[in-house]
Parts: structure tokens; sequence; C-alpha cells
């Protein structure tokens, strides 16, 4: 007897203040422990930086006072990992999922996120990887996506950014993820323009594989 799929709803934001998406993921987050009805949100935000419950000030390569100076939003959240950054051009999805019904191990639904982002990038024929000890996935010895998730109740928020066409002069603002790393992004790699709307597309297409699951059009 075939298994019956997970259904998901996608909520494509666009672009969207941090603190706004947040709010909403949180909404999302009560709304699986109070209905099972489970979502991803896709967008962009203004340029901004997150701090996980492992992050160290010494990872500010620049005062924080500087960084805010340039508009750039600094928030603490509730992820695990390091210091990370989002700015316009980077792919951020918030899948908010029941993860006692894939498995409920937490490294397992990370190394799922990693393969997803490396399948889209193979689209591309760009052939990326996972870094043993580090979450995340690289291109060349180059960061090119994050990931960092919250749990509540085994039900996950927070997620991915994938760098599509980020200006990547901001990482310099940090240390991303703690580490002394490049940035890279899919535009950078491929030296031409990337349209947003056919990275969502392989992503949602690529996490549909991944996960075997049932998307359809949230509000």
């Amino acid at each position: 007897m075939e298994t019956l799929q997970e259904t998901i709803n996608v909520i494509d934001l666009g672009y969207i203040d941090y603190l706004s998406a947040y709010k909403l993921q949180q909404e999302a987050v009560n709304r699986v422990i109070e209905t099972g009805q489970q979502s991803i949100f896709l967008c962009e935000h203004p340029p901004v930086i997150t701090l996980g419950r492992l992050a160290k000030e010494e990872n500010f390569i620049i005062s924080r006072e500087q960084i805010k100076a340039d508009n750039v939003e600094i928030h603490s959240i509730d992820r695990g990992g390091d210091i990370t950054l989002h700015s316009p051009g980077q792919l951020v999805a918030y899948p908010i999922l029941k993860l006692t019904n894939y498995g409920k191990d937490l490294h397992l639904y990370l190394m799922n996120l990693e393969k997803v982002l490396i399948d889209l990038l193979a689209e591309f024929d760009i052939l990326a990887s996972r870094f043993p000890g580090r979450t995340g996935v690289w291109f060349s010895g180059k960061k090119i996506a994050s990931i960092g998730i919250g749990v509540r109740k085994w039900i996950s928020f927070h997620g991915i950014g994938l760098n599509v066409s980020t200006d990547l002069n901001l990482f310099s603002y940090i240390k991303p993820c703690g580490l002394n790393v490049r940035m890279t992004s899919i535009a950078d790699i491929k030296k031409m323009q990337i349209d947003m709307g056919q990275i969502k597309s392989e992503f949602l297409r690529k996490f549909t594989d991944v996960f075997n699951v049932r998307l359809t059009a949230g509000e």
C-alpha cells in the first residue's frame, strides 16, 4: 500500500523584512501544533545580520554601530549556529515541518536540506557538496548556502539561505558562521544574471523529491 504523502503549503512572501517573516514563522509553528498544517515560506530580506545561539561577538569584523549605520539590521534569534547574513538576491526558505513525520532526527533533517540545495545547484552545472563537520553547502572551497534551524515541540522553523545573486561584499561585515571563509553565489560562479523565480521553482521541485511531499499553493 502506498504511503500517503504529507501536504505542505507553499507561501511566497516576496521581499519582506526579517522580523515580519519571523512572526509569520511563529504563527505557522502554532498552526502545526493546532491543526497539523505544514508550510514553507520563500522570501528575500533587506540586509540583516542574525545571531544564532552559538554566535560570538568576535565574529563581527566591524562594529555593530558601523553596520547599523550602513542600514543593516542586527537581530539575535532562536536558531542554532553562529552569525549569518541575509540580503536581496538570496533565496531564503523557512520550512515549518512536523519533524516527527520525517524521522524525528535533526541530523537527518539538516542533511536533507543540504541535499535539496546540492541537487538544485546541479541543475545549473554547479557541483556543490557538503563540508565534513560543518553545516551548509560549498563549492570549490567557498560557501554558497547557509543552514540554521530552530525546533519547538519537534516542529522546525528558520531554514536556509542560498546565495543566488547576493552582494557578496556585505559578508565582509562578519565571519560567516564564525568561519574564515569566502562566500560565493550562483551568479558569481556562472557569471550571468539568474532568475530568482527559476531558483524558487527548482528549490520546490527538489524539496518535493527529497522529502517525498506534496506541495500546494498557500495564502
